[in-house]
């Protein structure tokens, strides 16, 4: 829960960035590089050498004010650790426990100048009551003149969302005697007060608060150092000071951060590289992409004040319709046990909720994007066998409930449209819905995830022996193909590409309206189709990228765009002619969907394409912003060699970058391995020429889960041409139209054993 980091002017979406930024001050709770407002962020403290003319008036208040540069080079981070030094001088490190940040500034010591407003060395820290966006609503700030203690509580809006939510601080400090404590409101300190109170007045509102907040000064430290432990929490400031003093006793900074940083080596170190001769960028990439992938969901158990449950909880799932697709799929693979919390916690929000999110951060209910993709992440889970005290009968009635019963607010969970999405087979651009209320736009995008969100519930009802259901949801699963329109043709800088066929706006009436499809991509207005009442019919792309979305049945869409060869073109073309933008999670697929075709070396030459030129070690090494981890999970995966199918138990096949990779599965204890045989660092041998899982031929393109959690062997040996490996329709990913809709649940242990015995399982 505790995320310490400074917070900087500049590109703040996860408290900061190296880009430049000057520091506001330095805070305890982060979500990670957001794509919305600013998230969290909240009370930050801020160190200052003393005050000019020991005149604490002299001192700098407002984060206007008080901003400061961080010098070069200063700027020092891993798992565990942060560090920088202010343009002041002051040096700022901070590590955390679960609900705790602990800071130790040391500063240059005494200023020897005589000058009369020279500011004596007495060391001043305030605790600010804002946050990132400055959307504190009310709030109160105390200091405890004995010990210097700075305690407070804060209400603040979230930062993708509605309603609000309250939080608490403790901080105490360590390192030299108090000399005099007081609270400040704006630019004006006080001495004489030790609590102050922050009220919404109705015309200082949000961006515009007044500051407010508490401060402590001290005497000069002996060995110029001064450490602050702030403990958080949701329930009360006495929790927030429990949790800080249970977490971190005694101050121990380098214990504490030792204690942080072995917690990250666990948790990073199921997995191992053979990296000889790879590039130090390429192994930081996929490492970092690795640690950002675990940052969130964060686990508030314990501090949910909204109602009492035995069950964890967690938060920060900002948002599902990132997550969805990659993060979830490798926490499932790293830390299969945190997922099954996070599994156990989505339905527990249905329980008291009546919805599962589609987005939740600072226990509010945050915005939907499109599908109600935790659909997708709790098929995910029950297909790849996440079970440890999981109530999957009640998970089951939550997926239903997001088909069947639409809410009073689908902006913020479960779906719209439901009643002209089971009469009509797909949501209408000038939908009448009288049940329920929401944001009328997005109806492509919405009709294709609603489509794949009704196949993955078709998914658990095939396994949990639902029949009627099954039926049902496959049915549901082509609706996407009611927002076809076969002639639609796209003109792309004033040229015809010569592609026909494209998804479009459709009416109550059953007439076609007109979306340019290349609005929303890099090429065409990019920016038009956020989440507000002008946007258009599909939600951050075009519909040259949602037409190819469609995971449950691409042997349909391949066919449907007119064969194999047609669907190559018209995917690489997407890829190669600036519309698309891989910093949007509804690219990460169709960089393998190549699979399908029957090219999974394409698949592997585009991994490459944007690895590294889009996922670098530069300050631009992320496209757009991380949001949450999903640039990172995507980064890691594509590195790793086996890209997951989220909702479905498949992965698509391509070289890892590097001569091999193994995992322990935390679900056996098994090791599986994938090796590259003829691997190259400088990346001229990415094609697979043949494949052999544990010493046998293979030739499909695809693997299912049980590869990781046998503690299987994949040997890929590569080569610098395409070869026909993967290429034929016996070895292309299952699809609804050609096989059984949970084809992917066959295991690749039954399927060595059909291979052994010399059977044809082109249709099994």
């Amino acid at each position: 829960m505790a995320k310490s980091s400074p917070d900087s002017t500049d590109d703040d979406q996860g408290g900061f960035a190296t880009d430049g930024g000057a520091v506001t001050g330095f805070s305890h709770m982060h979500d990670s590089g957001t794509g919305g407002s600013q998230s969290l962020g909240n009370f930050q403290i801020f160190p200052q050498l003393g005050c000019p003319g020991d005149d604490v008036t002299r001192c700098k208040w407002t984060k206007n004010d008080r901003t400061s540069n961080y010098t070069d080079g200063s700027v020092k981070a891993h798992p565990g650790y942060f560090a920088l030094t202010l343009n002041t001088s002051i040096q700022a490190e901070m590590t955390v426990a679960n609900r705790t940040a602990l800071y130790r500034f040391t500063f240059p010591g005494n200023n020897a100048s005589s000058a009369s407003d020279a500011a004596p060395y007495s060391p001043l820290l305030l605790a600010d009551l804002t946050d990132l966006p400055n959307s504190r609503i009310n709030g109160t700030a105390q200091s405890d003149p004995k010990t210097g203690r700075l305690s407070g509580t804060g209400i603040f809006s979230p930062s993708f969302g509605v309603g609000s939510y309250v939080l608490h601080f403790c901080a105490d400090f360590k390192g030299a005697s108090v000399r005099r404590t007081g609270v400040f409101d704006n630019n004006r300190p006080s001495t004489k007060n030790n609590i102050i109170n922050a009220v919404d007045d109705g015309i200082d509102g949000s961006p515009e608060i007044l500051p407010k907040g508490s401060w402590v000064q001290f005497n000069a430290p002996e060995n110029n150092q001064i450490l602050a432990r702030v403990g958080v929490s949701f329930i009360s400031v006495d929790q927030a000071c429990s949790n800080a003093q249970t977490e971190i006793p005694d101050f121990d900074f380098d214990g504490t951060r030792q204690s942080a940083e072995d917690a990250w080596r666990k948790k990073l170190s199921v997995v191992s590289l053979n990296a000889t001769g790879v590039s130090d960028e390429i192994q930081e990439v996929f490492w970092s992409g690795m640690y950002r992938s675990m940052l969130s969901p964060q686990d508030y158990t314990g501090e949910n004040y909204l109602w009492n449950s035995s069950e964890p909880y967690y938060d920060s799932y900002y948002c599902i319709w990132d997550s969805f697709r990659s993060i979830h799929p490798l926490i499932t693979l790293l830390d299969p046990y945190s997922q099954t919390l996070m599994v156990r916690s989505l339905i527990d929000i249905y329980r008291h909720l009546g919805k599962l999110p589609d987005c939740r951060m600072s226990l509010c209910k945050g915005f939907t994007q499109g599908g109600s993709n935790a659909d997708i992440v709790l098929a995910d889970s029950y297909l790849k066998g996440i079970n440890q005290d999981v109530d999957w009968a009640t998970g089951y009635e939550a997926v239903v409930s997001d088909a069947e019963v639409e809410p009073a607010n689908w902006d913020v969970e479960g779906r719209g449209g439901l009643e002209s999405w089971k009469s009509l087979g797909y949501v209408p651009t000038d939908d009448y819905d009288p049940k329920g209320s929401g944001t009328h736009t997005r109806s492509i995008s919405r009709t294709v995830e609603y489509a794949y969100d009704d196949f993955c519930i078709a998914e658990m009802a095939q396994r949990m022996g639902h029949t009627a259901d099954y039926l049902k949801y496959t049915g549901r699963a082509g609706n996407w193909q009611n927002m076809y329109l076969a002639n639609q043709t796209s003109t792309v800088n004033g040229t015809d590409p010569g592609f026909v066929g494209f998804l479009q706006p459709r009416y109550l009436n059953q007439t076609f309206g007109y979306q340019d499809p290349t609005l929303c991509s890099p090429l065409n207005d990019f920016t038009g189709c956020y989440l507000n009442p002008d946007g258009h019919e599909t939600y951050e792309g075009s519909s040259w990228l949602y037409t190819f979305f469609v995971p449950q049945d691409m042997a349909a869409l391949v066919k449907t765009l007119g064969g194999k060869e047609k669907f190559i073109d018209r995917l690489t073309y997407l890829h190669t002619s600036g519309l698309l933008y891989i910093g949007d999670e509804q690219a990460f697929l169709p960089v393998f969907q190549f699979h399908y075709g029957g090219r999974p070396a394409l698949s592997s030459h585009f991994a490459h394409y944007y690895i590294p030129s889009q996922f670098n070690t530069t300050n631009v090494g992320i496209p757009g912003n991380d949001d949450s981890g999903a640039m990172g999970s995507f980064s890691t995966l594509a590195m790793m060699g086996l890209w997951p199918v989220s909702g479905q138990n498949v992965y698509l096949i391509t070289p890892p970058f590097f001569p091999s990779v193994s995992l322990k599965s935390g679900q056996t204890g098994r090791t599986a391995t994938i090796r590259n045989i003829n691997f190259d660092s400088g990346y001229k041998n990415i094609y697979i020429q043949s494949a052999t899982l544990n010493g046998k031929p293979y030739t499909k393109n695809w693997i299912t889960h049980d590869f990781w959690t046998n503690g299987d062997t994949l040997e890929l040996t590569l080569g610098p041409k395409e070869s026909s490996w993967g290429q034929a329709d016996a070895d292309l990913p299952p699809s609804l139209s050609t096989t059984n809709a949970t084809t992917a649940n066959v295991t690749n242990t039954e399927i060595g054993e059909l291979i052994a015995e010399g059977l044809n399982i082109l249709n099994f």
